[in-house]
């Protein structure tokens, strides 16, 4: 009989959650297999069972959260076009800054623990950028800017620049800064 909240979550999922957690707090590199295993309730054999090796969990826990941006972005694709969709996935990442806990992109902070461009965790990230991209260029392509490829290019740089801005300044001037700036170049 399961008693506790941990006994009933899958392992999988524990471990997911517990790697999501520290991770992003305390950074990849610093978090061993015996802290997630013992955080998560796990056994070292439950954490093979499900991954081969730390960096197929941080490849896991890297899919989980561009799963989570994909799903958020795709919400309001549905529900916005062109100049609307580009504002509101602004406000999106500037929601993100502005919650509690906020320590940067946990893509970027991946990246600079992975230097190695040929890494699959790197490979992934770089996926993630290009997808994100994507949806920038097609946004304002949709909202009828002639360029749409150069302010894609601009405004993931404002999204990267914002990330960190956002953890070590004020979260709420840099989201009105980015807002603004994603308006200024739609208008440019």
């Amino acid at each position: 009989m399961t008693t506790g909240a941990t006994e009933r979550t899958h392992p999988r999922k524990r471990l997911l959650d517990t790697a999501g957690r520290l991770f992003y707090t305390q950074g990849i590199q610093a978090v061993g297999v015996e802290q997630l295993v013992t955080e998560a309730g796990v056994t070292r054999a439950t954490f093979y069972r499900h991954f081969s090796s730390k960096d197929g969990l941080v490849v896991a826990y890297l899919e989980a959260r561009g799963a989570r941006v994909e799903d958020a972005v795709a919400v309001i694709l549905d529900a916005h076009q062109g100049r609307g969709a580009l504002l509101a996935i602004m406000d999106m990442i500037g929601d993100n800054l502005c919650r509690p806990g906020f320590r940067g992109c946990g893509f970027l902070n991946a990246a600079a623990e992975y230097p190695d461009p040929t890494h699959r965790v790197r490979i992934l990230i770089a996926e993630h950028r290009r997808w994100f991209h994507g949806v920038l260029r097609a946004v304002v392509r949709d909202a009828g800017h002639p360029d749409p490829e150069r302010v894609a290019r601009a405004l993931v740089v404002l999204r990267d620049g914002a990330m960190v801005g956002g953890y070590l300044d004020d979260p709420r001037d840099i989201r009105a800064t980015l807002r603004e700036a994603a308006e200024n170049l739609l208008a440019s």
